[in-house]
């Protein structure tokens, strides 16, 4: 169905999905414990469709796929950077049956990669996230999974355990980038694999951190439940290690807490939000200052950075507007200063300060041009503009560079 609805708004797919399935708007919108008023403004796009948990909701009413119902884009664009091999180079190499058969061996296995080699190219893989660099990262990653499997087969003892850790932080790259970007049941894939190789690690930290990459694919299929299942569970199986806390150990930790504290919002429990919340920041409180341990970009800052999207999430949008446009995240990664402003453009947007979330967009984009061109709520954010009588020309012009385009009427 996608490409019969890629010209429409989120709501206008609502109702385009609600009348194939023979629904009413007054039966949809109480099978998702809303009003008919409330659906009949979606679905005119008099009012917006911004929480990721009620867009799951109608998507699981609707029996179509998150993807279908937003219509998240499936062009990865060609650059110098990424040459012309992308997603589908990077989705074969994850369905490499290799994987699968560690115990055989074929004929082009007589070299193993060096693990050194390998390290370097994994934090070269998240250097490139972290900087928000997709072209690169797309070129990169499915020569990083093939070296990191032909690892895990030819190595044995520490080495082989060594193999898996890197087979690990590899696929936690692949599973952040691939959630980036909308390809959500492909990240799940890897974020799965991930936590397969980190176990045969047997490094709790790493079994720490792909529990919180393989959490966050989950999330992002709407799996909320799931996400904090096994988010929880993790920060309990690493909470004996506290007694002799590591900058990593903490990092790590406080991450799968924030994890949950976004799960439980997404699921509208503010007690287990909070709750989760308060420990990450006893956790970045403990840590001191903010750091980048295991590539979390981990810390006080972060911690606030998650606040907003909570509040976002509990459409407490006068206090994300409190909290998101006066914090300095400029000592952080790209990828936590690019998502910080897309989230405070969404607060912006809820509160109908049009322009103002427009700059925080246009600084969005000055800072990782990738990161906004492919991440689903900025995408969002500019569609819900370009449905305006009159869209700002700034608006239209930051769609023509995100491959979106101004909307043509509807004939």
């Amino acid at each position: 169905m996608r490409g019969m609805t890629d010209d429409m708004t989120n709501g206008q797919r609502v109702a385009f999905y609600r009348r194939r399935r023979g629904l009413s708007q007054e039966v949809l919108a109480g099978l998702v414990g809303k009003t008919a008023e409330w659906l009949r403004k979606i679905e005119t796009n008099r009012a917006e469709l911004d929480r990721l948990s009620v867009i799951r909701a109608l998507a699981k009413v609707l029996d179509v796929s998150l993807g279908d119902l937003i219509g998240e884009p499936s062009l990865f664009s060609w650059s110098a950077e990424s040459g012309n091999e992308t997603i589908p180079a990077l989705r074969a190499a994850l369905h490499d049956f290799r994987h699968l058969t560690p115990a055989i061996r074929s004929l082009s296995d007589d070299e193993p990669p060096l693990l050194s080699a390998i390290g370097r190219d994994v934090d070269g893989a998240w250097a490139d996230y972290q900087r928000s660099r997709y072209g690169a990262l797309a070129r990169r990653l499915p020569l990083l999974i093939h070296d990191c499997q032909s690892a895990v087969r030819l190595y044995d003892g520490d080495d082989a355990q060594r193999a898996q850790a890197l087979m690990a932080f590899a696929h936690q790259v692949v599973a952040l980038f691939l959630t980036k970007i909308g390809e959500f049941d492909l990240a799940w894939i890897a974020a799965s694999r991930g936590l397969a190789a980190a176990n045969a690690s047997n490094d709790h930290i790493v079994i720490g951190s792909l529990s919180r990459a393989a959490a966050h694919a989950l999330g992002s299929i709407g799996e909320y439940g799931q996400a904090l299942g096994l988010a929880s569970v993790t920060a309990e199986f690493l909470q004996p290690h506290l007694a002799r806390p590591t900058p990593q150990l903490l990092s790590v930790y406080g991450s799968l807490h924030l994890m949950c504290g976004l799960a439980a919002a997404q699921q509208d429990d503010r007690a287990s939000a909070g709750s989760h919340m308060g420990e990450a920041e006893s956790c970045a409180i403990r840590l001191g200052a903010d750091g980048n341990f295991v590539w979390t970009a981990f810390g006080p800052t972060n911690v606030k950075i998650h606040h907003v999207v909570i509040a976002n999430e509990f459409g407490d949008v006068q206090r994300a507007i409190e909290l998101g446009p006066h914090l300095d995240t400029s000592a952080l990664p790209v990828e936590r200063r690019v998502r910080h402003r897309i989230e405070t453009a969404r607060a912006y947007a809820r509160w109908n300060r049009t322009d103002d979330a427009l700059e925080a967009l246009l600084t969005a984009e000055r800072i990782g041009p990738d990161q906004v061109r492919y991440h689903r709520l900025s995408r969002t954010l500019v569609r819900e503009m370009l449905t305006r009588p009159r869209p700002p020309s700034l608006a239209v012009a930051l769609s023509e560079r995100m491959g979106i385009g101004k909307r043509l009427p509807r004939w």
